[in-house]
């Protein structure tokens, strides 16, 4: 549960991000305002799904297994060159293998995991309470003050010194405030709210805010959807001929109020009453930035991959096979089947109640000095002691290979120390698995001596497991990480991160690198060859301290070399810039894609043109359909924007059936953006309204003008000869 609410809340902030970097000042609020609650929805989707293991970025991480999921249990084991203990090799069992650990444990991962569980909950159903008690508190105050039903609008009086505000179809405001052009713009600005539904917008965010409470940016993405559906609405009345901007940029300042409403209204008055005005006064924006949209979608399949569980080929319901994947759950007793080699001998256990799966076996590398006396020919009793007790083994040896059956002893002494040390109590198969992977008695006294207290039993597997001794710890230390714990402990061993490691990264420039950043170079296989290479493609060999370790793994994780970049080079595109590099893998542009534009003529196609085409799947044959219809000198912009809208030279040439010859590209985006199609225009003229220019057809559409709208105005006495002022009429309605 608690990692799916985190990678909500890691997709919701990387939406947040793409949104306040590339479309926080376009001026498409209205496609804004959907982008908006649509990434509220992914964020909560995405997570859920599976992605295809070959595309799985996590896979990528095999080596971090050991650090991802702690261990229930070692099982391989190779031997140490002059010493008779035995070094483990982690097996990490699937995220689905339960804890194996007894519920008399006071205090554990798992229990802290448990309180973080109930924790959140309990924010829940706080926040869930403000929710409902906010609404209920609208609900009343909307029927207990005095109310005025202005057609599907309610108007509540309220009384106090409170900022205007509107709910679902009601407007709350405070007419004695107010003077009549100040009111009366209130209320138009609220009925643009009301009319569009922002309520909805709200409600949706407020519900989100529920279950992502803890996460700053949830409240920070909120508050831009607020933002947004100021600036949508600031703009719908700048559109009205009666609104003067001045006029209506002035009532913004003379509304201000100490007590502001609730968080599910829509209100007047912001706390970004400079931005209100400076996006009423920007330049709009063009359309053919409009490709930037459509990035989103392989940011968000890259997260899938990032984040989501891949589906392996391995993966079933059937039983058995989950019963196979958990089979280091052996027992204190059972059976054994071993194999000598050399001076080693491998062992495999299996509990007795596992006899129906001949596969389900654990299996240990030992040194034969170890067993005590040596396996010969014939029926053999032997065994194995390690400070946490002794496995005893009776069976039969022919040749080289023997088996029978085994026992677990627990050593009492052990167990009752390493229970006080730890401040839990540990049972015998606690003490098996300590067995396995050979914590002695003085690798928990070692371990406090270097400054490491109230470590737990979940602590001290991996960190044993993985041969983390005194003089590991150390050599980390002296590396500059004084205060590192044995949590980073446990993914630097694991990857084999050691002080040679860290002084060959920092030599190359990266003097303040942390851990987890070590352990992402590592993790990709990045050393200090591969930082000097991609310097040189950046054009720069110096040593820079302010290269961010980020953007190598992002071009290591993304597979970019140096023939990757020189293919570009041999088509005319030197020096693309980082990010572009990154984009041209990230939607798969290639120096073959560039050469079938360079064919046509397009010689000076930037890089990002070359992102906003690819990522819009824009092909030359594309191109074509259009010149060979008479348009020529298209932009890449141009084709953008056709390509995200589906406009076709088929529906070009539906309008060119009715009169329409030779349309201009721009109004060819704005017939298609408002989703006009010929039979809408053929409606007109069938009222009598011909030869209508094409950007008053787009402004009819925009605002919701219809013949039908037009018949019953005209039976209300506006009787008008230009359709433009039926879209005032309309507009200000």
């Amino acid at each position: 549960m608690l990692p799916y609410i985190i990678n909500v809340a890691l997709i919701l902030g990387t939406c947040l991000a793409f949104y306040k970097l590339f479309l926080r000042h376009e001026t498409f609020y209205k496609v804004n305002r959907y982008m908006l609650i649509v990434c509220l929805v992914i964020s909560f989707a995405l997570p859920l799904l599976h992605v295809p293991q070959q595309f799985s970025l996590r896979r990528q991480g095999k080596e971090l297994n050991a650090v991802i999921q702690k261990p229930t249990l070692i099982t391989k084991y190779q031997s140490q060159p002059n010493t008779t203990s035995v070094t483990p090799v982690v097996q990490t069992p699937s995220a689905e293998i339960k804890s194996t650990q007894p519920a008399s444990s006071t205090f554990s991962f798992a229990r802290l995991m448990n309180w973080l569980f109930w924790f959140y909950w309990f924010g829940v159903i706080v926040f869930g309470v403000r929710f409902l008690f906010q609404v209920v508190l609208l609900i009343y105050s909307a029927w207990r003050n005095p109310v005025i039903i202005d057609g599907r609008y309610r108007i509540v009086e309220v009384s106090g010194y409170k900022a205007p505000c509107s709910f679902a179809n009601t407007i709350f405001i405070n007419p004695s405030t107010y003077e009549w052009e100040t009111y009366n713009q209130i209320l138009l600005h609220e009925k643009v709210h009301i009319r569009q539904k922002h309520t909805i917008d709200i409600l949706v965010a407020e519900l989100v805010l529920i279950f992502q409470w803890f996460n700053p940016l949830a409240w920070i993405y909120r508050r831009e959807i607020e933002s947004n559906l100021e600036f949508l609405t600031d703009d719908q009345l700048m559109q009205q001929k009666k609104v003067d901007k001045k006029t209506y940029q002035l009532s913004l300042v003379k509304v201000s109020a100490p007590h502001f409403p609730l968080s599910l209204t829509t209100n007047y008055n912001q706390s970004i009453l400079k931005k209100r005005i400076a996006m009423m006064n920007s330049k709009r924006s063009n359309l053919h930035t409009a490709w930037k949209y459509f990035f989103l979608m392989p940011l968000l399949a890259f997260l899938a991959c990032l984040l989501n569980e891949p589906v392996a080929k391995s993966q079933t319901t059937n039983s058995k096979n989950e019963k196979n994947i958990r089979n280091h759950d052996i027992e204190t007793e059972g059976s054994w089947f071993a194999t000598m080699k050399g001076d080693k001998i491998s062992i495999q256990f299996r509990s007795d109640e596992d006899n129906d799966n001949d596969h389900n076996f654990s299996g240990n590398t030992y040194k034969l000095t170890e067993l005590s006396p040596a396996p010969k020919e014939g029926p053999v009793t032997f065994k194995i002691t390690r400070d946490a007790g002794t496995i005893e083994f009776n069976g039969r040896f022919e040749g080289n290979t023997g088996m029978g059956h085994y026992k677990f002893v627990a050593d009492k002494s052990y167990g009752d120390y390493m229970s006080g040390e730890l401040k839990e109590k540990l049972d015998e198969r606690d003490q098996l698995v300590f067995f396995f992977v050979n914590i002695k008695k003085d690798f928990l006294p070692m371990l406090k001596s270097e400054g490491y207290t109230g470590i737990t039993k979940d602590d001290l597997i991996p960190v044993a497991a993985l041969g983390i001794d005194q003089a590991y710890i150390r050599s980390i230390k002296n590396a500059g990480f004084k205060d590192v714990s044995l949590e980073n402990l446990v993914p630097l061993k694991a990857l084999g991160i050691d002080e040679k490691y860290v002084e060959e990264i920092r030599s190359a420039g990266y003097k303040n690198i942390t851990t987890d950043q070590l352990v992402s170079f590592k993790a990709q296989g990045i050393d200090k060859n591969y930082i000097g290479k991609v310097r040189q493609l950046k054009g720069n060999d110096n040593k820079n301290e302010n290269d961010n370790a980020d953007d190598i793994v992002s071009f290591k994780a993304m597979g970019i070399t140096e023939e990757f970049i020189n293919s570009f080079k041999a088509v005319g595109l030197n020096n693309i810039p980082n990010e572009q590099l990154v984009s041209f893998k990230a939607v798969g542009v290639t120096p073959e894609y560039i050469k079938s534009w360079q064919a046509l003529g397009f010689k000076d196609i930037n890089a990002e043109e070359f992102v906003g085409l690819k990522s819009q799947n824009v092909t030359p044959e594309y191109l074509k359909s259009f010149t060979d219809m008479g348009y020529k000198d298209i932009k890449p912009e141009n084709l953008v924007s056709f390509k995200a809208l589906g406009i076709t030279p088929e529906w070009i040439r539906s309008f060119e059936a009715i009169g329409y010859k030779n349309i201009d590209m721009d109004e060819l985006t704005g017939l298609k953006a408002q989703n006009i199609t010929p039979e809408f225009i053929k409606s007109f003229e069938d009222i009598g309204y011909t030869n209508i220019p094409i950007e008053e057809i787009v402004s009819v559409k925009a605002v919701g003008v219809t013949p039908d709208y037009i018949k019953e105005m005209k039976s209300k006495g506006f009787n008008y000869n230009s359709l433009q002022k039926y879209v005032t009429l309309k507009s200000i309605d």
